[in-house]
């Protein structure tokens, strides 16, 4: 049996449906948590604080990366670059029930603001996309360079006995190096100035933002 072609409309409903689940549901992952395993350290108020606001953080990445991948995905003009996205977007829909659950440990809640995180970050992989396939995967492969350097930099914020938090940040960031690699190698450019900077200070401000919101 041939497998059904999915029209427009089709693609609409299956985005709203991916787009609830990602901001009002309970993201279910394909894989263990990297933190399972990794003894529980002892954390007072202030350090559970403050690596809650950085789990937080990246959790709301995480609801971007869904909704970048989506926005791409649904204006992709190839085929194959869909099905790319739609991939990547699977994988991260794991680090995103890794950071959901890691939040929860820490007896803390994802971002407030995630809905609107979402509908801003489709629109940018929409307008991505309708630039073309390459500069769609360009953006992938500068979005996995900001999101590798900012993981980086949260691995060293953490409070240094909290290793469930740094081991979930690690395979993330393995992960989306890798996002970056395989973007590169099915033709994504190098974004030209200024976009990576503009990308730069909007990460920033969701990140201030989303810490402690």
């Amino acid at each position: 049996m041939n497998a059904r072609t999915l029209t427009p409309l089709d693609r609409l409903l299956a985005g709203i449906e991916r787009a609830l689940e990602t901001v009002a549901g309970t993201p279910e992952a394909h894989r263990h948590s990297p933190a399972h395993g990794v003894a529980a350290a002892e954390l007072d108020d202030k350090e559970r604080r403050h690596a809650a606001g950085l789990m937080r953080v990246n959790h709301t990445g995480e609801v971007c990366a869904q909704a970048l991948y989506d926005g791409q995905a649904a204006f992709a003009r190839q085929e194959e670059n869909r099905e790319h996205l739609n991939t990547a977007a699977a994988e991260e829909t794991d680090h995103l029930a890794w950071c959901a659950e890691r939040l929860h440990e820490l007896d803390s809640q994802p971002s407030l603001l995630n809905p609107l995180w979402y509908a801003g970050s489709y629109a940018i992989g929409a307008l991505a996309a309708l630039a073309g396939d390459k500069v769609s995967l360009g953006f992938v492969v500068e979005t996995e360079k900001q999101v590798e350097a900012h993981l980086a930099e949260h691995m060293d914020k953490l409070p240094a006995q909290d290793e469930r938090s740094r081991a979930v940040l690690k395979q993330m960031q393995d992960e989306e190096a890798l996002h970056a690699q395989r973007a590169r190698e099915r033709g994504g450019i190098a974004l030209p100035f200024p976009i990576p900077q503009m990308m730069q200070a909007t990460s920033m401000v969701m990140k201030t933002v989303a810490y402690r919101v």
